[in-house]
């Protein structure tokens, strides 16, 4: 989940090791029995849905680009059991999808190819014993890191055995605030950076061949995302904190940053009172977009922000999630609506021009392009 809705409630069920459901209980039942081999790549967008906090109903929603085809709670269909409790995040990798369930401590891992005898969506294993896990990033065939919320520390582990093999420890020790959790990764070089959203304002610097942090960069308040450019800029948003936040409240804002020198090269700020989140690049990594009630875009060499939305809010709209397709640059714009009813995600060309619109599960968080 992008923003925790029960910051309190989720600490307790970490802290606690609450269990939000059994997830061990595979039953047997119909299959879904989707040939892995026949899902043609470029054609397959797979979407997370986050589902309500503690509730235990994250959901996988299969989308296909040609026949538009919705295919919801795939995993279900496919396994027997549910996801999980709140889907955050997925990565496909070498024939597997990997998709981090926050909440429950682990990462489903799913066979997407790499197993020729078994269905898509199969379950193959999973990575467990984690706290809050958020984001997978892939150094290698044999090295993964994992974020974390509270954790403190960044887990490190085998894909092909998916044994946990060590820890990046990134804790600076405050004792007013719980830093630091960590998000989303970027790598220039040997170098991962990450971000640090909940009450914090860094972007991590690790040393991926020493597995330890060298460095940090100072951004806004709470950064929510990460992303890397063409031209070896990282960007990132932030959201500026809440009012009344003990940790401070300032403007939303975007910022660029030089992979090489680590140095900050621009920052723009949005109005007072404005929540921006989710930048994200297109296929060719040379036009920023980002949420800010409805949905911006600029070039990454813009000198400003853009004075129009490339997608307005609607009376009705609640932009939670945007993703582009690397190949055609379409834009997926993902409406969770109220948190309570099935989402919808809207497609729409590089040009603005609207090609479908389709209901996935309760709280969808990302697209991903297979």
């Amino acid at each position: 989940m992008r923003r925790f809705r029960n910051m309190a409630v989720l600490a307790l069920c970490t802290l606690f090791g609450v269990s939000c459901m059994n997830d061990d209980n595979w039953t047997e039942r119909n299959k879904l029995n989707l040939d892995a081999n026949e899902l043609k790549t470029g054609e397959i967008v797979l979407v997370s849905n986050e589902g309500n906090f503690m509730y235990g109903n994250a959901s996988l929603s299969l989308y296909n680009k040609e026949t538009k085809e919705v295919i919801n709670d795939v995993f279900y269909k496919q396994n027997g059991v549910p996801l999980g409790d709140v889907a955050q995040s997925m990565q496909v990798r070498n024939g597997l999808l990997y998709v981090v369930v926050n909440n429950s401590g682990k990462i489903y891992v799913l066979n997407m190819g790499k197993y020729p005898h078994l269905p898509a969506f199969d379950y193959v294993g999973k990575v467990t014993g984690l706290a809050s896990p958020r984001y997978i990033h892939f150094i290698s065939d044999t090295k993964a890191y994992v974020t974390d919320l509270y954790a403190k520390t960044i887990t490190i582990f085998n894909p092909e055995t998916l044994e946990k093999t060590g820890t990046i420890s990134v804790n600076n020790h405050s004792a007013k605030f719980y830093q630091h959790p960590t998000e989303q990764m970027v790598q220039y070089g040997q170098f991962v950076f990450t971000n640090c959203w909940s009450y914090d304002n860094k972007i991590l610097v690790i040393d991926s061949d020493k597995d330890e942090v060298v460095d940090s960069i100072t951004v806004g308040l709470q950064p929510t995302s990460l992303v890397m450019d063409k031209y070896n800029k990282i960007w990132t948003v932030t959201d500026g904190g809440y009012e009344g936040s003990p940790y401070g409240h300032e403007a939303s804002s975007l910022w660029r940053i030089d992979a090489e020198t680590r140095k900050v090269e621009k920052s723009f700020y949005f109005e007072k009172g404005s929540w921006a989140s989710e930048v994200k690049l297109n296929g060719s990594k040379d036009t920023l977009f980002y949420i800010n009630k409805g949905i911006w875009r600029m070039p990454v060499t813009a000198n400003k922000l853009s004075d129009e939305a490339f997608i307005p809010k609607g009376k009705d709209n609640l932009f939670y999630g945007i993703n582009i397709d690397p190949v055609s640059s379409d834009i997926y714009a993902i409406d969770a609506i109220d948190y309570q009813q099935p989402g919808v995600v809207y497609r729409i060309s590089f040009k603005g021009m609207p090609i479908d619109t389709f209901k996935v599960g309760i709280i969808p968080g990302e697209a991903l392009f297979y």
